[in-house]
């Protein structure tokens, strides 16, 4: 008789370790699920913030490839989302705007210098368009003969964009060094 009640206390014991064994187990699950989730998390945010600071470097790219930027820095985008100096961005292509840039303030020449004629190329297909041509027989050629008809000019662009779903804003701010006609220039610099 002493053997059957040995028995059955150490299957109640079993029953004890089981349930506990079971519990960790659930625990540790539990955490490893969370700990994965979290991640999960932190890539989606990190994802999300690419996409809006490369929203807002295509919009710079975009405001240096334009003469607007000089002609008209208050409306440089043809077709604005939602305002002046305004682009939007479809990322998932899902119909719908994901990111918002927006050129604020409206970007600024900081500088302008016009260019030297003596300091042209002739001979480069870039500079000839800026040389002015003097019609002198006494003229030697990369003598100073004054300004050109091109000007450097220093540009500060800020992008402010903004996520539609998560609302996370940043901006990017990137200074610029373009070559312009000098009579464009000196009207929105000076």
């Amino acid at each position: 008789m002493k053997q059957q009640s040995l028995n059955s206390s150490q299957g109640g014991m079993a029953l004890i370790v089981g349930l506990i064994l079971l519990a960790l187990m659930t625990v540790m699950a539990l955490t490893s699920f969370n700990i994965g989730r979290t991640s999960m998390d932190i890539v989606s945010n990190l994802q999300r913030h690419n996409e809006v600071v490369s929203a807002a470097n295509s919009a710079i790219q975009e405001v240096l490839s334009t003469t607007r930027l000089f002609k008209t820095p208050g409306t440089i985008f043809l077709v604005p989302c939602s305002g002046a100096n305004t682009r939007c961005y479809d990322v998932n292509g899902d119909g719908t705007n994901d990111i918002t840039v927006t050129l604020n303030p409206t970007p600024t020449c900081v500088t302008a210098m016009a260019i030297p004629n003596a300091a042209l190329n002739h001979d480069n297909p870039e500079d000839a368009a800026c040389v002015v041509e003097i019609n002198d027989p006494n003229f030697v050629e990369g003598a100073n003969s004054g300004n050109s008809l091109c000007a450097e000019s220093v540009w500060e662009i800020n992008a402010v964009a903004v996520d539609a779903i998560t609302e996370a804003q940043i901006t990017v701010t990137e200074g610029a060094g373009v070559r312009v006609p000098a009579n464009n220039v000196f009207g929105v610099c000076l």
